[in-house]
């Protein structure tokens, strides 16, 4: 009897959850199709990262103040299409939030909400709106950033004009200053245009003309706009184990298609098809983008540090190709450069300019480690590659202009950007940098012709540590001899062939 009430009890559950799944069902399809969790995959950050990160913020400002935050806008393309939206490094470091049209604050002590709750940080994000999610994509809404991304006190952007918070009190406001280029969307009375005005006119923030957007007879000056840059190169400097493994990837992403390309690459393709095969490499691999313009240049153009047309129709046999590009996944960014021959071979001219570069590189390496500052770095390179120059003669030994050939710097952090934040002094341990050596001998340099048109750039990602540093990008081969090997592989693109336009 006992056991006959018992599974009647569970029968009686089970039909209760049920309806109460369909009524849910049923009423969320009514609200929004698009309120179902979207496939998404399972390795972003957690929430607890972006915790763990604004509590470490909080620890480095100073006392009686608040940090201020703004998403990044959406840019426009052209006519009524945008540029696909990218978040404000920052923000996505502190919050894991991906949308626009946002505004998020962390203060140093706690502040009292109007029904007494203590807080130290608050956002405000866009609203849930069903009909520009249907045309737009999924919005999280105030509820699912509480409860999928953490931040308890989480509320719809059109309250913040409403949120009653004097500024005047703070010992400093920090924030970052704008440029002035923010769009405003007439039909969103909350979009970031207007947060950033609702700001300005609470913070009391100096119009052009010197006055302010708010009445005050006398209030001291607390914006501060340059401190909170350093504070976010010591968070961000400075890598998380969660950190590393996404950029692991990134990172592996990115050589595996420097070697696919290395064994498809053949004289007559464009620098877009190039371009192509590696950038279709990352997406295979679930890379969301690319962590900055793809460099593509075949002979002169490999002479040209940010060369981005990639227009060029036909690579010829006789040059070398300089690619630089780097998969950007779950918001962290590669940077790898490699320069090969088109036709598999390096001439002897190729080769030497090729072996000053590696040489330098390797030079960079024996003294990367904790301790080593990025002058270091970039000097040991210019030593070596203006010893190498001279020795082929394109440099006379009395040419003390080393920046002829050689015009750029040797080292930067990477991270959520590809030029990320953090210290230029020392290294520190579980800093993640490039070493980039490079020359570059443009057509009609004041040398022998013969170099004329040699571009050559090698550039790989290093895990700074105590004693040493550790080669994320060696997967891509590097030295000229495994280069030409790898280069006689096959290609599983050999036999993919389209048809001739037109035919």
């Amino acid at each position: 009897m006992e056991r006959a009430r018992i599974i009647s009890s569970k029968r009686s559950i089970r039909t209760s959850n049920l309806w109460i799944c369909i009524l849910l069902l049923i009423l969320g399809n009514a609200f929004n199709v698009f309120a179902q969790l979207p496939d998404l995959p399972e390795d972003f950050l957690s929430s607890d990262f972006h915790k763990q990160r604004r509590q470490k913020l909080r620890e480095k400002l100073p006392p009686n103040s608040v940090a201020v935050f703004f998403a990044n806008p959406v840019r426009n393309r052209s006519n009524d299409v945008d540029y696909v939206y990218h978040q404000d490094p920052d923000f996505f470091y502190l919050t894991g939030y991906r949308e626009p049209n946002a505004v998020l604050l962390i203060f140093k002590e706690n502040q009292t909400a109007a029904n007494g709750t203590p807080y130290n940080e608050i956002i405000f994000v866009q609203p849930r709106n069903p009909a520009r999610e249907k045309w737009e994509g999924r919005r999280l809404g105030a509820d699912q950033v509480r409860t999928r991304l953490g931040l308890e006190q989480a509320f719809n952007s059109t309250e913040f004009k409403k949120y009653d918070l004097d500024f005047s009190k703070f010992s400093e406001v920090l924030f970052f200053d704008f440029y002035n280029d923010v769009r405003d969307n007439p039909a969103d009375s909350a979009d970031l245009y207007d947060l950033i005005e609702v700001f300005k006119a609470k913070a009391g923030y100096p119009r052009s003309d010197g006055t302010t957007l708010r009445t005050v007879e006398s209030r001291q000056n607390n914006l501060n706009t340059q401190r909170l840059a350093g504070i976010m190169g010591e968070l961000r400097g400075i890598k998380t184990r969660e950190e590393l493994e996404l950029i692991r990837k990134a990172v592996a992403i990115s050589c595996i298609g420097q070697i696919e390309v290395m064994k498809a690459i053949k004289p007559g393709m464009s620098e877009r098809e190039v371009q192509g095969i590696h950038e279709y490499v990352f997406k295979k691999y679930q890379a969301e983008d690319v962590g900055y313009p793809s460099i593509v240049g075949g002979g002169h153009n490999g002479c040209i540090l940010h060369y981005i047309d990639n227009y060029k129709p036909a690579l010829d046999h006789k040059e070398l190709i300089l690619m630089d590009l780097g998969a950007e996944y779950h918001g962290y960014t590669a940077d790898i450069t490699r320069t090969i021959p088109v036709n598999g071979k390096f001439s002897p001219e190729q080769r030497a300019i090729y072996q000053i570069v590696l040489d330098a590189q390797e030079a960079a390496m024996k003294i990367c480690k904790e301790g080593t500052t990025f002058d270091q770095l970039n000097q040991v390179t210019r030593d070596v590659v203006n010893q190498g120059l001279v020795k082929l003669g394109i440099l006379k030994p009395t040419e003390t202009d080393d920046r002829k050939y050689y015009p750029h710097g040797c080292c930067h952090h990477i991270g959520l950007d590809v030029h990320d934040r953090g210290s230029r002094a020392e290294l520190k341990e579980n800093m993640v940098i490039t070493i980039e050596p490079g020359i570059y001998i443009d057509e009609n340099s004041d040398c022998d012709p013969k170099w004329w048109g040699i571009g050559v750039r090698i550039e790989d990602d290093f895990l700074i540590k105590k004693d040493g540093c550790e080669h994320l990008s060696a997967l891509a081969p590097r030295h000229p001899d495994e280069i030409e090997e790898i280069m006689k592989q096959p290609s599983p693109l050999d036999d993919f062939i389209l048809p001739a336009l037109g035919e």
